[in-house]
């Protein structure tokens, strides 16, 4: 079966669950996990902030950034359509007491223009804005990367209002692949930056939040509150290091893939790509005249590959590390042979 559902679907590779097996452990809690402090103090090196922590996942990451960046009754402005604000169970208001400002982004992004009137003081009436939340890249506008010099402006205003800026990376490697923006330079245009292990890049399960020392020191207790403190977490960082040193560059091939995937799902009759490929993600609408998207998924599935509804009309499709060229080459053909209504 071909499993284009989402990139957290990847399996360990063989070397992968070798370097598991034999990863040096201590109890994480206790801070003497030497697998995973030295995962902490490379990813902190190569965003060039003054520490990180090792998190079971992309959400938990998000969520303890914000805690340790806004209080409750503080007000966070967020993209419409972001991760933190439609697919992360609502818990910065249900655990955290913050409110969320959702504006309207173009393609996922808010520039600086469209943020600033929403930037608000606290008074007695109203909540004041404590973060500004960035997405890169965006996974509900299909991947698409956030501009660099956009980011920059972002953080400038923010700077100018005494507003923190956090940054869900959960797909911040695809971007820098793509773009040759460096981990640092993404970073410095952010207060905390989180970045998933579990995706692209093919580990089991782990994120990572990077932030100054002190924000991570107030984030690991935050992390601790949560159920997060794990014992010998060695096992995952290990997998995690793994990745980082041979699965950032191969994630072009991810592109690649799904590029011409893409590119092949426009040629079908009653299905449309609905926005530019420009990393590893790939959505599109259906056509309620021609096909409905359960019966599209229903046979792709018949067919050997599995896709996932994503929105009324609509169908994701993500290329990731278990699928090769081969394997887009026999989803173009399975696209083919979709019959209409």
């Amino acid at each position: 079966m071909i499993d284009l559902r989402s990139d957290t679907v990847t399996r360990p590779t063989a070397q992968m669950r070798r370097i598991i097996a034999d990863a040096v452990v201590g109890d994480d809690v206790h801070g003497d996990d030497p697998t995973v402090n030295a995962l902490e103090a490379r990813v902190a090196e190569m965003f060039g902030k003054e520490a990180a922590l090792f998190v079971p996942s992309g959400t938990m990451g998000n969520l303890i950034s914000l805690a340790s960046l806004a209080q409750p009754g503080d007000e966070i402005i967020v993209e419409r359509w972001s991760h933190v604000f439609n697919y992360e169970v609502a818990s910065a208001a249900a655990l955290l007491g913050v409110q969320m400002n959702a504006v309207d982004g173009t393609n996922g992004q808010l520039t600086a223009e469209l943020i600033e009137p929403h930037v608000r003081k606290a008074n007695l009436h109203s909540p004041g804005t404590r973060v500004i939340s960035l997405e890169n890249t965006h996974n509900r506008a299909g991947g698409r990367i956030f501009p660099y010099e956009e980011m920059k402006r972002v953080r400038a205003l923010a700077e100018a209002h005494g507003v923190s800026v956090h940054l869900d990376g959960a797909r911040l490697a695809n971007a820098h692949v793509e773009t040759g923006v460096s981990f640092r330079d993404y970073a410095a245009c952010c207060d905390t930056v989180t970045m998933c292990f579990s995706k692209g890049l093919g580990a089991p399960v782990g994120s990572i939040v990077a932030s100054t020392g002190a924000t991570i020191a107030l984030a690991r207790r935050k992390r601790k509150q949560l159920g997060g403190g794990m014992r010998q977490t060695g096992l995952l960082a290990a997998a995690a290091d793994y990745a980082l040193d041979h699965h950032i560059e191969r994630l072009r091939d991810d592109h690649a893939n799904a590029r011409r995937l893409g590119a092949a799902i426009d040629l079908v009759e009653g299905l449309r790509v609905d926005h530019e490929v420009e990393t590893n993600i790939v959505i599109f609408e259906v056509d309620s005249a021609v096909f409905s998207v359960d019966d599209v998924l229903a046979q792709l599935e018949r067919l050997g590959v599995l896709a996932v509804g994503f929105g009324p009309g609509r169908i994701r499709m993500v290329a990731n590390l278990d699928v090769s060229s081969g394997d887009i080459d026999e989803t173009i053909a399975a696209l083919g042979q979709l019959t209409r209504r």
